[in-house]
């Protein structure tokens, strides 16, 4: 379990352990990084990083957009297996399922900042011979 409360895959996350990806696994992949690539679902993923679970009503609420774009997005996110849901009254909680998750979003945001920061730097613009 990860410090939230999440159990973590099994499978080695170092990518040095294993062979080249094969074209199977590289299109796997790139699917993964695109059912992130929204701004939608970004955000609602760290809304739910934030508050632990939400239901569709308060994530709209929350990130000012209607709930069916809300409902859709997660639909998509619970399709991949990145989150799942469950039935509380007559509302449907939703929480992130896959802390892998967590950790891309953790990590994408590291180097947005860090890119962004040497671009900042001087000594970035110049070539080094």
């Amino acid at each position: 379990m990860n410090n939230n409360g999440l159990n973590l895959c099994s499978s080695s996350t170092d990518l040095s352990d294993h062979s080249l990806l094969n074209e199977e696994q590289a299109v796997f992949l790139e699917k993964t990084f695109k059912i992130l690539s929204n701004t939608n679902r970004l955000r609602i993923l760290h809304a739910l990083v934030i508050e632990k679970e939400m239901c569709v009503s308060d994530l709209a609420q929350l990130l000012g957009l209607n709930t069916t774009t809300v409902s859709n997005q997660l639909q998509r996110l619970t399709d991949r297996g990145i989150v799942t849901s469950r039935k509380d009254g007559l509302k449907i909680i939703y929480h992130i399922l896959d802390p892998c998750a967590i950790s891309v979003m953790n990590y994408a945001w590291c180097l947005t900042q860090c890119a962004k920061c040497r671009k900042d730097q001087p000594h970035y613009l110049k070539r080094i011979p």
